[in-house]
């Protein structure tokens, strides 16, 4: 049933010509990367904890869903069924297995996170409707395209709640329990280094076709990597964060603004020119994954650090106060 649906959003596309395709393609990809732009910007500008809830369910839905990937095994939809042609060169965004689907699953923690975080004002409420509505979207592309079944889209959107919800009460705990939370960060790095054992020791499916292999282990855990250098990053950049610089958001001004615009261009520049001159040190694998690491260490203490430093009176407020999480419900207040 799930070729069959394919098929027929084939059909579609093939009837009403290319002008949807673009468009889709466009939902597709803002979610799994322009998208990741506005939670680092509420981070570093607005506000620190619902900046700091979405960007670490991202984190942890990335990593998670690259584990259930190399764990079912699940081929792409050309795989199974040669009918099945991809639209545009969407075919090139979709890396790893097929099942759940990393583009939705990112989606839900990204779109959700900001629906959570905008629904609290009446004011701001449609930026939440919008968000659901991008979730939506962004699901529906990965099957219109024809690079995921709608069964990869459900599990990625189930994924991703069940991991926004985990994170929500996570954060309420670490409200009531602050002193706990280098706990959770310990776990997250221990759930790290298991990871790569289970990915690196677990066998997989060797399947060939007139003598050559469908589809190659070695590439499919290239994502697996880059995600868990993510989540182990953001472990440690927390605690460095927490611990040492505990920088709190100077609200909407000129100033801080424009110190969030000269971040995001400084981690592009960052993101453009690091990772091939650390994979060709390092290898594909544990260059992506450096790589990841060291980029999500900037964006949660090393950028943080300098927007302290570049406006000390905007902080001086907060020297007297040791309790880091006292520190965070004070951000989010503004």
């Amino acid at each position: 049933m799930d070729i069959s649906y394919l098929l027929w959003l084939q059909d579609l596309r093939d009837s009403i010509g290319t002008s949807l395709i673009p468009f889709m393609h466009g939902v597709s990809q803002f979610a799994s990367k322009p998208l990741l732009l506005f939670p680092i910007f509420i981070y570093w500008c607005v506000n620190k904890r619902k900046g700091l809830f979405i960007i670490s369910s991202m984190c942890l839905t990335n990593m998670v869903n690259a584990l259930i990937k190399l764990t079912a095994c699940v081929y792409r939809p050309w795989i199974k069924d040669p009918r099945i042609v991809p639209a545009g060169n969407a075919i090139k965004h979709a890396t790893g297995y097929s099942f759940p689907s990393g583009h939705t699953a990112q989606g839900v923690a990204l779109y959700g996170g900001m629906a959570i975080g905008f629904w609290g004002k009446s004011s701001t409420k449609w930026i939440s409707v919008l968000c659901v509505i991008g979730i939506l979207l962004t699901g529906f592309s990965r099957n219109f395209l024809g690079v995921h079944t709608p069964q990869d889209v459900l599990v990625g959107l189930l994924l991703g709640v069940s991991i926004l919800w985990l994170t929500q009460k996570i954060f309420n705990y670490l409200e009531k329990h602050p002193e706990k939370e280098n706990y959770f960060l310990l776990g997250g790095l221990i759930f790290c280094v298991l990871s790569l054992v289970y990915i690196n020791v677990k066998s997989y499916p060797m399947d060939y076709v007139d003598g050559k292999l469908i589809v190659d282990p070695k590439q499919m855990v290239l994502d697996a990597y880059s995600h868990i250098g993510v989540f182990a990053g953001f472990c440690v950049a927390r605690y460095i964060e927490k611990r040492w610089i505990r920088f709190c958001p100077a609200g909407w001004t000129i100033k801080s603004i424009i110190l969030g615009i000269v971040g995001i261009v400084v981690l592009g520049v960052m993101m453009w020119c690091l990772q091939e001159f650390v994979i060709s040190l390092l290898g594909a694998h544990w260059g992506r994954f450096a790589v990841r690491t060291f980029i999500v260490i900037f964006v949660v203490a090393l950028w943080p650090w300098v927007l302290k430093l570049a406006s000390p009176l905007d902080f001086a407020r907060e020297k007297n106060y040791t309790n880091v999480e006292t520190v965070l419900k004070r951000a989010g207040a503004k």
